[in-house]
């Protein structure tokens, strides 16, 4: 089995980049399994990539690189167990530290298991924001990783590509800077899967294990973290994940896409007067019929992004994830809760908090 973790900052496109890698992967005769790891209790990516025909085991309620060690390595060992997939993919939280992640799985020694080099996406047309907001976390998980992706690059000009390219290469010379975009049918694409799946790459890129670089403690006066760090406290993001149960059946698909709609606008204005430059991800769907709507904005600079998901569910429900830089966490739950009761209460429709934890299972028919 081939281990991959596929790491990033919040809205550096994970959740795109390991659909489409496993949808590919898949249709090339390879058994994928995917691990996702959200912060809170209620996950979001892990019902996204499940649409698109690609089940997941979901980890929530902490960090895999801090708190779910145990359930990480639960998890791995029932998959090659039950299911023994040619391929895992691990898509940690953007505020994770994902090289302590490969650091554990190959503690683990599995047998059978390679692991691949460790991937790192940075958003390339987010990088100035991401370097004034989140500098020394970002600066962590570039300085870690063996492969940089400068990822969207169809949202960025050529002269910003090079520009990002060069300040990553800088951060780490030992890595491989690539450029990637989901979006795109082009040689950079392939040359990422190719990287990715060949065997010999782990051994010539991936050197010992490291838990701080040294390139990090130099810049941060020998302050660096370690292991033992916090991820989510070192990051300076607060987050906030809920779900909401609609009253009623099913809205037809323009108010419910609307709603949607309003609900960011909402979160986003209130939160601009706490964080007036944020940065992070707040994502939210509402799963509705035959069809899910799934809007997410990830700067305060940026318009919120729609998109339609087919789906089949009798009973409608609202998601939303919501982590922001620069910002208490008390106030952002509260514009979170408040947003979405005074959105959907303006369209006429009732919703109240989902009561009790979210309760976890591991599906294995993947």
């Amino acid at each position: 089995m081939r281990v991959l973790v596929i790491g990033g900052f919040l809205g550096s496109g994970k959740t795109s980049t390991i659909i489409r890698l496993g949808k590919e992967l898949s249709a090339q005769g390879n058994k994928v399994a995917v691990i996702v790891n959200e912060i809170g209790e209620i996950g979001i990516d892990g019902d996204v990539i499940s649409k698109y025909g690609l089940d997941t085991t979901e980890l929530t309620s902490g960090c895999i690189c801090c708190s779910l060690k145990v359930n990480m390595k639960t998890t791995i060992s029932l998959l090659m167990k039950d299911f023994q997939p040619d391929i895992l993919l691990i898509e940690p939280t953007g505020i994770a530290f994902p090289q302590v992640i490969k650091n554990e799985i190959n503690l683990m020694d599995l047998k059978g298991t390679v692991v691949a080099p460790l991937v790192t996406l940075i958003d390339g047309s987010r990088f100035k924001q991401l370097m004034k907001e989140v500098k020394h976390f970002s600066m962590r998980q570039i300085i870690d990783a063996d492969i940089l992706g400068i990822n969207k690059v169809d949202l960025m000009e050529p002269l910003q590509i090079s520009i990002v390219e060069a300040s990553v290469q800088q951060l780490n010379p030992k890595a491989r800077v690539i450029q990637l975009s989901t979006k795109l049918q082009d040689e950079h694409w392939y040359n990422f899967i190719r990287l990715i799946l060949e065997e010999d790459t782990a051994g010539k890129i991936a050197g010992k294990l490291r838990t701080v670089s040294p390139e990090l403690q130099a810049m941060e006066g020998g302050q660096a973290g370690d292991e033992s760090m916090d991820s989510i406290e070192a990051s300076g993001i607060s987050s906030y994940a809920t779900e909401f149960i609609v009253a009623g059946e099913t809205i037809l698909s323009d108010v419910a896409r609307t709603v949607v709609q309003d609900t960011m606008g909402m979160i986003k204005a209130r939160v601009l007067e706490h964080s007036p430059e944020f940065v992070g991800h707040i994502k939210m769907f509402l799963e509705n019929g035959s069809e899910t709507v799934k809007m997410n904005i990830t700067a305060h600079y940026e318009e919120p992004i729609m998109e339609l998901i087919s789906s089949n569910t009798e009973v409608p429900r609202f998601k939303i994830l919501s982590a922001v830089s620069n910002i208490d966490k008390a106030i952002l739950m509260d514009i979170v809760d408040s947003s979405v009761i005074e959105a959907f209460e303006l369209k006429g429709i009732t919703v109240h908090k989902k009561s009790g934890k979210h309760q976890h299972h591991v599906s294995l028919s993947l």
